[in-house]
């Protein structure tokens, strides 16, 4: 005891700070190391069951654990191989040769990934420096002697393509990509030709996946912006130029776009909302702003002529609704389209053309029920328009209302009635009433009226034979004699 009050306490502490850190830093190691290989050892699991995502999770906190294992690197970069993320496995395989140079496995790795990238120069570097290591290595050496012919290939399409030759610039792309299907310029090359070749979607299709190997491209969203909008696929090209304004809000060629793009597509969906709840008027008023607006892209000038044309249609306007359809039909054939042309042009009983019409929308999709019904239902028009029609005979559009047609049918009946007519024609007259008489009968019976505007008269007993109708018509007592010898009273 006096021995310890007798010891320097100031010289001494300091050995002892020393040594207590000495003991929580390896034991910190220990449990570091521990957690290291825990995770190596659930990302094994992960990867051995094709979970690549949660695998990739545990490799990132092993290099984090342990930044200078090259072993490490290296699994997570299999990983990133695997997923085809071709720079992020590129950095791993790149940072195991810088920590064990003579790592094949990691040479070769990396060598695989300059291929499918197109580098075949960087590529065939590390083939031949795995052929030094394993002179017998077979894979090696057949990738190396085949590097200088795919990068010949490569530049051949290059020429090609700058000389004009976009089939085939295209033509070769397309091989290539089957050996380097991550290489983002081979496809932006093949984009730009098929562009060339007015290949739309094709070239969509590649500068999509252009996007999705180089990330954070405001052009690449650009690019892909306008050409699904000369596509005619507004809200699509909305959510490309938005997710080129979240990389850069105030960009130059992005943001003016935006606003256009934006104000066409609630343009679009005003029209099409307008039309579904039978609001035309609204929809002719949209339609028309949207071509005020876009007047040169002629998918989108084509989508609201389509509007114009089915509205129109359907509001009753037909001589407008063929002008619109006639607009439509310039810049695309369209069976939809076609269809609409055929109803206006019935609406102005031009039914030889409604016929045509109907038939070309067949041509274009033989199926259409639409198209079938629509000429069917011209024929029995055609036909009809031969005999009499109760609309004309009333003067009321085909969409008047029961009450309208009941007031156009007093107002015939007092001028065509025999006891109030004073003309010298009587037999014109008694022929007049039994017309006004028999279209009042059929235009205010919900089930008559339907036959009617199906094509087949209700009141023509041929008519009625063919079509399997056993109703006897209520004027059959006029068939005979003469109908008047009674009375009508008007209030």
């Amino acid at each position: 005891m006096d021995y310890l009050l007798n010891v320097n306490w100031n010289k001494i502490t300091p050995c002892l700070v020393l040594l207590v850190l000495e003991v929580v830093l390896d034991f910190s190691e220990c449990a570091s190391q521990a957690e290291v290989n825990k995770h190596l050892e659930l990302g094994r699991d992960f990867l051995a069951r094709g979970q690549l995502s949660d695998a990739l999770t545990h490799y990132h906190a092993a290099v984090e654990g342990d930044p200078n294992n090259y072993l490490t690197y290296f699994k997570r970069g299999t990983v990133y191989y695997a997923l085809g993320k071709a720079k992020f496995a590129l950095q791993d395989f790149t940072k195991v040769l810088e920590l064990k140079p003579d790592f094949t496995a990691a040479r070769l790795h990396r060598a695989n990934v300059y291929v499918k990238l197109a580098k075949y120069y960087d590529a065939k570097e590390d083939y031949l420096q795995v052929t030094y290591s394993e002179p017998y290595n077979e894979d090696a050496v057949s990738q190396y002697h085949a590097m200088d012919g795919l990068a010949e290939e490569l530049r051949l399409a290059e020429a090609y393509y700058r000389g004009g030759d976009q089939r085939a610039a295209a033509d070769l792309a397309t091989s290539l990509l089957e050996t380097s299907p991550w290489a983002a310029q081979l496809r932006q090359l093949r984009a730009e030709c098929y562009i060339a070749m007015n290949d739309l979607f094709s070239a969509v299709s590649d500068i999509r996946s252009v996007n999705r190997l180089q990330q954070d491209s405001t052009d690449g969203y650009y690019r892909l912006a306008t050409l699904l909008y000369q596509l005619g696929h507004v809200s699509d090209a909305l959510k490309e130029i938005r997710e080129c304004l979240k990389l850069d809000p105030e960009h130059k060629k992005c943001f003016p776009f935006y606003k256009k793009v934006r104000q066409v597509d609630k343009l679009v969906s005003t029209c099409e909302q307008a039309s579904e709840a039978r609001q035309y008027a609204r929809c002719v008023d949209s339609a028309s702003k949207l071509l005020k607006i876009e007047d040169e892209v002629t998918l989108v000038v084509f989508e609201a002529n389509r509007w114009l044309c089915s509205c129109h249609a359907k509001e009753e306007q037909h001589a407008a609704a063929v002008a619109a359809c006639g607009a439509a039909l310039a810049l695309q054939r369209d069976a939809r389209v076609l269809c609409d042309r055929g109803d206006a042009l019935l609406g102005l009983e031009m039914y030889d053309d409604a016929i045509q019409s109907y038939k070309q929308a067949l041509e274009l999709e033989e199926g259409l029920q639409r198209a079938k019904d629509g000429l069917s239902r011209a024929q029995k028009l055609q036909k009809q328009a031969e005999q009499r029609d109760y609309y004309k005979i009333l003067g009321v559009k085909r969409s008047a209302s029961k009450q309208e047609i009941i007031k156009a049918y007093r107002k015939a009946a007092q001028k065509w009635h025999p006891d109030n007519y004073h003309g010298d024609d009587k037999k014109l007259a008694e022929k007049k009433f039994i017309d006004v008489a028999a279209a009042k009968e059929v235009l205010t019976d919900p089930e008559k009226r339907a036959q009617f505007d199906a094509g087949t008269d209700p009141l023509d007993p041929e008519a009625q034979r063919q079509h399997g109708f056993q109703h006897a018509s209520p004027f059959h007592h006029f068939q005979h004699g003469s109908p008047f010898q009674f009375k009508f009273h008007f209030n």
